[in-house]
């Protein structure tokens, strides 16, 4: 079933790591944009009247930053415009610092079924450093408003100064705050952002010392119940993120907002990145997208590849044999003899070994080079 993104750019503070399209200084723009939003959602539904989604998912930027009746308003456009399975999971980022009582309330009126918590790390000298506008104390706060629902929390590894018993205490916090998945990813640097200065420094730790922070919080949060099921995405039985799964499985979605993506009947479209051109457009009654592109056979088979490797599942050979017409060994027959001892069958499943799974990439590349060929 395909999923529905919707992307809110408005922040508080811009993070020091952050490459995102985010501003944090257009907060008076935010009814204007939704009204935008509630638009071009009209425009999709009525273009995807035959489709039946099951997830929706508000990320940004910080959606839990703007007026709450917002994200009310976008959850009732949504219902109006497309058909949404009655129990769709329906997720929403939420910074610690930007929330409250009143907030939670709406958006379990508005059908928020699930939240992500964007905690980073419990140290707070090290949320300082992020440019991060909450403390721990403030992601306990936002726990105890969100008791007994569903919700996530993200983790940051490689971060300055970080050791593994920050990371331990970080794995503890959510645990003990109750979150049913933890995402745990490694700190990406991109050039342009402040925090690119700490790593020209070589104020980061390297590569090799983020692998082992990584297989550190691995074995931590398998302790803990907490399964693998992507390379950066654990969690207890059953709460497995269905909107990311559904982009993992290379499933169709929808994207709205500024720099939103969708990919639709092998087509992919992704929205202006610029905030008063995509208004415009959407007043006058355009679509904001800036490239529309058929994905290519062979891209196709790459994606599919590249995207079943990363889950814990892997990838089914049948079903690639089903979607594609050949079997991948016929597609890839030199990638899978430079990994094999990175490679395990399982009946119908080809996976990547546990041990490897966190340096997937350097594994997928032979899989890109191949189908370049």
């Amino acid at each position: 079933m395909p999923g529905i993104y919707v992307h809110i750019p408005f922040c508080r503070h811009k993070c020091t790591y952050c490459d995102f399209t985010s501003y944090p200084d257009k907060i008076d723009y935010a009814e204007a944009y939704m009204a935008c939003l509630y638009k071009e959602l009209k425009m999709r539904g009525e273009e995807l009247k035959n489709y039946e989604f099951d997830t929706v998912y508000f990320g940004g930027g910080t959606p839990s930053y703007i007026p709450p009746k917002l994200i009310l308003g976008a959850m009732n456009q949504i219902r109006a415009c497309f058909k949404l399975k009655k129990d769709a999971e329906v997720t929403l980022e939420l910074n610690p610092g930007t929330i409250g009582e009143s907030k939670v309330k709406t958006y379990l009126a508005a059908g928020i079924n699930r939240f992500s918590i964007g905690l980073q790390t419990a140290i707070d000298e090290q949320l300082a450093d992020l440019g991060r506008i909450h403390n721990a104390r403030d992601y306990v706060y936002a726990t105890k408003l969100l008791e007994g629902q569903n919700f996530s929390t993200d983790i940051m590894l490689g971060l300055k100064n970080q050791t593994k018993e920050d990371i331990k205490k970080t794995i503890d916090l959510a645990h003990a705050c109750g979150s049913k998945h933890i995402s745990m990813y490694a700190l990406t640097v991109e050039d342009g952002t402040p925090i690119y200065t700490d790593y020209l420094n070589g104020e980061l730790p390297d590569s090799d010392e983020v692998a082992e922070m990584y297989e550190y919080g691995r074995a931590l949060l398998e302790e803990k119940g907490y399964k693998r099921y992507e390379v950066s995405n654990f969690a207890i039985p059953g709460f497995e993120s269905k909107h990311n799964l559904n982009y993992w499985k290379r499933g169709e979605y929808v994207g709205v907002g500024v720099s939103a993506s969708s990919f639709i009947a092998g087509v992919r479209l992704t929205n202006t990145f610029d905030l008063d051109e995509y208004m415009k457009c959407i007043i006058s009654g355009f679509y904001p997208a800036v490239t529309s592109e058929r994905v290519e056979l062979k891209d196709a088979k790459f994606e599919f590849v590249m995207l079943a490797l990363r889950t814990s599942a892997g990838l089914s050979m049948n079903e690639y044999k089903e979607t594609f017409g050949n079997a991948l060994a016929e597609d890839f027959p030199n990638a899978l003899k430079k990994t094999v001892k990175y490679l395990e069958l399982d009946g119908d499943r080809l996976k990547i070994k546990d041990e490897y799974l966190y340096v997937q990439n350097s594994i997928l590349v032979n899989f890109l080079e191949e189908e370049g060929e």
